[in-house]
Protein backbone atom coordinates (compact mmCIF):
# COMPACT_ATOMS: atom_id res chain seq x y z
CA UNK A 1 0.00 0.00 0.00
CA UNK A 2 1.19 3.59 -0.61
CA UNK A 3 0.43 7.12 -0.04
CA UNK A 4 0.29 10.35 -1.87
CA UNK A 5 0.68 13.05 1.21
CA UNK A 6 1.71 16.74 1.71
CA UNK A 7 3.89 18.08 3.97
CA UNK A 8 6.03 21.68 3.49
CA UNK A 9 4.25 22.80 0.21
CA UNK A 10 5.67 19.48 -1.24
CA UNK A 11 3.81 16.06 -2.38
CA UNK A 12 5.43 12.88 -1.28
CA UNK A 13 4.86 8.96 -2.53
CA UNK A 14 5.56 6.79 0.70
CA UNK A 15 5.27 3.46 1.74
CA UNK A 16 5.56 1.57 5.12
CA UNK A 17 9.17 1.87 5.92
CA UNK A 18 10.49 4.46 3.79
CA UNK A 19 12.86 7.18 5.03
CA UNK A 20 12.31 10.88 4.24
CA UNK A 21 13.80 14.34 4.03
CA UNK A 22 11.10 17.00 4.55
CA UNK A 23 10.70 20.24 5.67
CA UNK A 24 11.41 20.88 9.24
CA UNK A 25 8.77 19.93 11.47
CA UNK A 26 8.39 21.07 15.10
CA UNK A 27 8.99 17.63 16.52
CA UNK A 28 12.08 16.08 18.85
CA UNK A 29 14.10 12.70 17.65
CA UNK A 30 12.04 9.77 18.51
CA UNK A 31 8.49 10.95 19.17
CA UNK A 32 5.79 10.10 16.28
CA UNK A 33 4.09 12.48 14.10
CA UNK A 34 1.13 12.32 11.97
CA UNK A 35 0.56 13.61 8.08
CA UNK A 36 -3.05 14.07 7.84
CA UNK A 37 -2.93 15.65 4.36
CA UNK A 38 -3.25 12.46 2.22
CA UNK A 39 -4.13 13.35 -1.39
CA UNK A 40 -3.98 9.93 -2.33
CA UNK A 41 -4.20 6.19 -1.37
CA UNK A 42 -2.94 2.85 -3.46
CA UNK A 43 -2.77 -0.59 -3.31
CA UNK A 44 -5.68 -3.03 -4.04
CA UNK A 45 -8.25 -0.37 -4.73
CA UNK A 46 -6.89 3.75 -5.25
CA UNK A 47 -8.73 6.08 -3.79
CA UNK A 48 -8.19 9.77 -4.90
CA UNK A 49 -8.77 13.04 -2.53
CA UNK A 50 -11.01 15.89 -3.14
CA UNK A 51 -8.57 17.30 -2.55
CA UNK A 52 -7.71 14.76 0.81
CA UNK A 53 -9.29 11.51 1.73
CA UNK A 54 -11.40 12.01 4.62
CA UNK A 55 -9.99 10.05 7.66
CA UNK A 56 -6.47 8.75 6.34
CA UNK A 57 -3.41 9.42 7.90
CA UNK A 58 0.75 8.71 7.93
CA UNK A 59 2.14 7.90 10.83
CA UNK A 60 6.26 8.41 10.99
CA UNK A 61 8.72 8.43 13.46
CA UNK A 62 11.05 11.60 13.69
CA UNK A 63 14.88 10.10 13.51
CA UNK A 64 16.85 13.62 13.57
CA UNK A 65 16.85 17.47 12.83
CA UNK A 66 19.46 17.90 9.80
CA UNK A 67 20.89 20.86 7.43
CA UNK A 68 20.57 20.36 3.87
CA UNK A 69 23.57 20.39 1.67
CA UNK A 70 24.86 23.82 0.89
CA UNK A 71 23.09 26.00 -1.86
CA UNK A 72 25.01 28.70 -3.31
CA UNK A 73 23.18 31.92 -5.23
CA UNK A 74 25.90 33.83 -7.09
CA UNK A 75 25.06 37.20 -8.64
CA UNK A 76 27.19 39.00 -11.03
CA UNK A 77 25.99 42.15 -13.11
CA UNK A 78 27.50 42.18 -16.18
CA UNK A 79 29.55 45.34 -18.34
CA UNK A 80 30.08 48.56 -16.54
CA UNK A 81 28.36 47.25 -13.44
CA UNK A 82 31.28 45.64 -11.94
CA UNK A 83 29.35 44.85 -8.72
CA UNK A 84 29.08 40.57 -7.52
CA UNK A 85 27.70 38.79 -4.70
CA UNK A 86 27.79 35.36 -3.20
CA UNK A 87 24.24 34.17 -1.12
CA UNK A 88 23.91 31.13 0.36
CA UNK A 89 22.52 28.70 3.23
CA UNK A 90 21.65 25.08 4.66
CA UNK A 91 17.89 24.41 4.84
CA UNK A 92 16.70 23.15 7.94
CA UNK A 93 15.35 19.22 7.41
CA UNK A 94 13.62 16.85 9.40
CA UNK A 95 14.51 13.33 8.91
CA UNK A 96 11.85 10.88 9.32
CA UNK A 97 10.94 7.27 8.92
CA UNK A 98 7.00 6.04 7.51
CA UNK A 99 6.01 3.37 9.92
CA UNK A 100 2.22 2.94 9.23
CA UNK A 101 -0.39 4.01 6.36
CA UNK A 102 -4.03 4.21 7.87
CA UNK A 103 -6.91 4.12 5.55
CA UNK A 104 -9.11 4.92 8.16
CA UNK A 105 -9.20 6.37 11.53
CA UNK A 106 -6.69 8.63 10.86
CA UNK A 107 -8.24 11.09 13.34
CA UNK A 108 -8.77 9.16 16.00
CA UNK A 109 -5.47 8.08 16.77
CA UNK A 110 -4.31 10.35 19.20
CA UNK A 111 -0.59 11.24 17.64
CA UNK A 112 0.55 14.55 17.52
CA UNK A 113 0.06 16.13 14.01
CA UNK A 114 3.07 17.14 12.10
CA UNK A 115 2.65 20.66 11.94
CA UNK A 116 5.98 22.74 10.50
CA UNK A 117 8.06 24.52 12.55
CA UNK A 118 7.12 28.11 11.70
CA UNK A 119 3.52 27.75 13.24
CA UNK A 120 2.20 26.94 16.39
CA UNK A 121 0.53 23.09 16.80
CA UNK A 122 -3.00 23.52 15.71
CA UNK A 123 -4.44 21.40 18.64
CA UNK A 124 -2.79 23.22 21.28
CA UNK A 125 -4.87 25.65 23.54
CA UNK A 126 -4.28 29.09 22.64
CA UNK A 127 -2.08 31.54 24.91
CA UNK A 128 -4.42 33.87 27.38
CA UNK A 129 -5.03 36.99 25.98
CA UNK A 130 -6.06 39.52 27.25
CA UNK A 131 -10.22 38.99 25.78
CA UNK A 132 -10.25 35.40 27.13
CA UNK A 133 -9.27 37.04 30.76
CA UNK A 134 -11.87 39.57 30.39
CA UNK A 135 -14.23 36.78 29.86
CA UNK A 136 -13.15 34.48 32.74
CA UNK A 137 -12.88 37.73 34.95
CA UNK A 138 -15.74 40.19 33.23
CA UNK A 139 -13.00 43.13 33.48
CA UNK A 140 -11.95 43.92 30.44
CA UNK A 141 -8.29 45.56 30.80
CA UNK A 142 -8.36 47.17 27.00
CA UNK A 143 -11.29 49.87 27.90
CA UNK A 144 -8.56 51.87 29.81
CA UNK A 145 -7.14 54.51 27.46
CA UNK A 146 -3.64 53.77 26.45
CA UNK A 147 -4.10 49.68 27.13
CA UNK A 148 -4.11 47.95 23.80
CA UNK A 149 -4.13 43.72 23.38
CA UNK A 150 -0.58 43.51 24.67
CA UNK A 151 -0.04 46.29 27.34
CA UNK A 152 -3.27 44.19 28.41
CA UNK A 153 -1.61 40.58 28.12
CA UNK A 154 1.70 41.74 30.45
CA UNK A 155 -0.84 43.06 33.04
CA UNK A 156 -2.94 40.11 32.92
CA UNK A 157 0.73 37.71 33.17
CA UNK A 158 1.35 40.09 36.02
CA UNK A 159 -1.20 39.16 37.88
CA UNK A 160 -3.47 41.95 37.33
CA UNK A 161 -6.58 40.76 36.31
CA UNK A 162 -10.12 43.43 36.94
CA UNK A 163 -9.97 46.91 37.52
CA UNK A 164 -9.30 46.71 41.25
CA UNK A 165 -6.20 44.96 41.26
CA UNK A 166 -5.08 47.38 38.85
CA UNK A 167 -6.22 50.86 40.98
CA UNK A 168 -4.97 49.04 44.07
CA UNK A 169 -1.06 49.09 42.20
CA UNK A 170 1.55 51.96 42.99
CA UNK A 171 2.92 52.97 39.29
CA UNK A 172 6.24 54.10 40.72
CA UNK A 173 6.94 50.84 42.67
CA UNK A 174 5.17 48.21 40.59
CA UNK A 175 8.47 46.44 39.16
CA UNK A 176 6.13 43.61 36.69
CA UNK A 177 5.80 45.59 33.94
CA UNK A 178 5.07 49.31 33.12
CA UNK A 179 1.98 51.22 34.94
CA UNK A 180 0.97 54.64 33.97
CA UNK A 181 -0.93 56.71 36.27
CA UNK A 182 -3.52 57.28 33.90
CA UNK A 183 -4.23 53.92 33.90
CA UNK A 184 -4.86 53.63 37.72
CA UNK A 185 -6.94 57.06 37.88
CA UNK A 186 -9.01 55.27 34.88
CA UNK A 187 -9.37 51.82 36.33
CA UNK A 188 -10.76 53.63 39.80
CA UNK A 189 -12.95 54.98 38.17
CA UNK A 190 -14.13 52.00 36.59
CA UNK A 191 -14.00 50.03 39.81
Amino acid sequence: MFAVMKTGGKQYKVQSGDTLRIEKLAADAGETVQFNEILMLGGDSTVVGAPTVAGAAVQAEVIDQVKGEKLIHFVKRRRKHGSQRTKGHRQQLTLVRVTDILAEGGDKTGVKAAIGAGSAPKAAAAPATAATAAVETGDDLTQITGVGPAAAKKLVEAGITTFAALAAVDPETFDATKVKPEWVEQAKTLA
